[in-house]
């Protein structure tokens, strides 16, 4: 076993937890077979990236956790605030960020201690 199968089932399995979703529900929202999940949940076998993609994607994994283990992971309301972001078109972008830059502005204000 080498150590990306860990990553990859791990991640995996965390992320289909997570969501509450079984192994069949993944394997069908990917179009795949359950045993693959379930191989890639047990360390075994080597996805090809027509596997690996869409099941990246549809569990919601930073691929960092895959790839790159050893970089420190957002913190979780970063990350959750990152997924939520990639969700948005263009447009709901474009209307959030002034929103955003505000809340941002009133929170660092408030963090503020004034000098004396």
């Amino acid at each position: 076993m080498s150590d990306y199968s860990r990553y990859l089932g791990d991640a995996v399995k965390r992320a289909r937890e997570k969501m509450g979703l079984t192994q069949n529900e993944v394997a069908n929202a990917v179009d795949i077979d359950a045993r693959t999940v379930l191989n890639i949940e047990n360390y075994k076998g080597n996805p090809k990236m027509q596997v690996l993609y869409p099941l990246i994607r549809a569990l919601k994994i930073d691929a960092r956790e895959i790839f790159n283990p050893e970089m420190q992971l957002d913190a979780p309301a970063i990350r959750q605030l990152r997924l939520l972001i990639q969700d948005c078109t263009e447009e709901e972008a474009t209307a959030l960020l002034p929103v955003l830059q505000a809340a941002l502005d009133m929170v660092r204000n408030c963090n503020k201690t004034p000098i004396e």
